[in-house]
């Protein structure tokens, strides 16, 4: 369905927080949006794969020197933060959940997302220079490592950043092996092609409340609509060893589980917006989510 907004002058063709019922609809714009013969760290068959499934997966993408100061700067920064809204904890147990703005907060993990195998490969399917819109490190600790309920990432960021179109993908990094029993990814593959709606306005200031609840009451999935992308298109959980990386469209539906193993499955999120897609004011939701969240 596209409807014309009495507030802003473009077509909004993603509309969603609806007021009754949520739709599963054909995503209007493309997904490789460079063209798949377009010269990048990734060949054609693997962009062609891309555009199927919605990821890609490559392995040694960092070093496990990359890894240890990684993860020494990112416990370095969270003592030196204490309270701080850039720090998420598990609700439950107190321990440190998400790190946002790490890229700013960490030289380290600057210099990564500058690296020619992250940002040239959003360059490369984005078909546009890039800008980081977010990034973050997900540490799920060992018998304290909470879930992550089903989303679309471009459903929230449409709704409450502005964000216009799918035209951003995250990489997610490794930093610890991700097995199939400590909290991996799961992504529904092909469901980056068809936009699901949630039900609920979304209320002033609900984006704390979203960072640390197991399932948020505004931006989630039906569990009917789940049940029909999974039963149509499958569940794909994505392992691999320390310093592997994801690449996944940000309108793919995903989820983790939590971890009650002693393994801790820490990844590092980092996610790129193209230029031309730039945020304006949002558009299911009173007012923008704070810089740490959504880089402007």
């Amino acid at each position: 369905m596209v409807t014309q907004t009495a507030t802003r002058s473009v077509v909004d063709v993603y509309r969603t927080r609806l007021s009754e019922h949520s739709q599963i609809e054909p995503r209007p714009h493309p997904v490789v949006w460079s063209g798949m013969n377009t010269p990048g760290p990734m060949s054609g068959p693997e962009l062609r794969r891309y555009d199927e499934r919605g990821y890609h997966t490559a392995s040694s993408v960092i070093s496990g020197d990359d890894i240890g100061r990684c993860l020494d700067d990112v416990h370095a920064v969270t003592d030196r933060l204490g309270e701080d809204d850039r720090v998420i904890r598990e609700p439950s147990s107190g321990d440190v959940r998400s790190l946002f703005a790490v890229h700013q907060l960490s030289d380290v993990v600057a210099e990564i997302c500058a690296r020619d195998e992250i940002v040239g490969v959003a360059r490369q399917i984005l078909g546009d220079d890039v800008y980081v819109h977010q990034s973050r490190v997900n540490l799920k600790p060992g018998f304290a490592g909470g879930p992550f309920y089903w989303h679309s990432d471009f459903e929230t960021w449409h709704a409450e950043d502005g964000m216009p179109a799918p035209r951003a993908l995250s990489v997610s990094i490794a930093l610890t092996p991700n097995h199939s029993y400590n909290g991996a990814l799961m992504i529904v593959p092909g469901s980056h092609k068809r936009f699901v709606s949630c039900v609920g306005e979304t209320p002033d200031g609900y984006h704390e409340e979203s960072l640390v609840s197991y399932r948020p009451p505004f931006g989630t999935p039906e569990e009917g609509d789940v049940t029909e992308l999974t039963d149509d298109l499958g569940i794909d959980t994505i392992t691999g060893p320390a310093g592997s990386a994801l690449y996944f469209d940000s309108n793919c539906m995903h989820a983790s589980s939590g971890n009650i193993t002693p393994y801790p499955r820490s990844n590092l999120f980092v996610v790129f917006n193209a230029k031309s897609n730039a945020l304006q004011e949002p558009f299911g939701a009173p007012q923008p989510r704070p810089d740490h969240l959504a880089h402007r």
